[in-house]
């Protein structure tokens, strides 16, 4: 009888550390990886990773449309709840079998191994990962990780510039407060 009880607490311990860990891996971030996701990963297999969830489609008219600019496709990833999770832009528009293009990132639940997340400061940042390169638009200071091959934006206004400038940001000019204002993982 004790056997059987101890054998049975020890299935239940070993059962949820698994989930635990699989849990936990569903929201990491690395080069060439967000959860599940990978570079290998098609749009066709979306639909089986997140079966659970919500994918909202917004289709280009791809060579088919009249308009030399033509959008990308996306896929917007919302939990059951109606939370915003991912928008996922494929490589080749109007194709099932295309793998990624890139991942921006809406969930503060995905995080890399250094601690990054939607909801870090320039400060986190800096001090874990190597910035290897700041360029500015008219309303960011856009950061690129090369380790990570991920771009995270930061808005002018954290950073005490007027929107719609062109002024050069260097890193030594960012406050350790400024926050994230997108955060995309690259595929490429």
């Amino acid at each position: 009888m004790t056997k059987n009880i101890l054998r049975l607490v020890g299935v239940g311990v070993v059962t949820l550390l698994f989930v635990q860990c699989g849990d936990g891996n569903k929201f990491n971030i690395s080069k060439g990886k967000v959860g599940e996701l990978t570079t290998l990963t098609t749009m066709l297999d979306i639909q089986t990773i997140f079966a659970t969830d919500s994918i909202v489609k917004n289709l280009s008219e791809g060579s088919l449309g009249d308009s030399y600019f033509q959008d990308d496709d996306e896929y917007l990833i919302y939990e059951k709840g109606g939370k915003h999770l991912l928008t996922i832009v494929p490589k080749e528009q109007l194709d099932s079998t295309s793998t990624i293009k890139s991942i921006q990132i809406f969930d503060d639940r995905y995080k890399t191994k250094s601690g990054i997340t939607l909801s870090s400061s320039f400060e986190d940042i800096n001090l874990n990962n190597t910035i290897t390169k700041v360029e500015t638009s008219l309303s960011s200071a856009t950061l690129y990780i090369d380790e990570l091959n991920v771009t995270i934006a930061l808005g002018k206004e954290d950073l005490g510039l007027k929107n719609f400038s062109t002024q050069k940001v260097s890193l030594e000019q960012i406050p350790g407060l400024a926050r994230v204002k997108s955060f995309v993982v690259w595929f490429n």
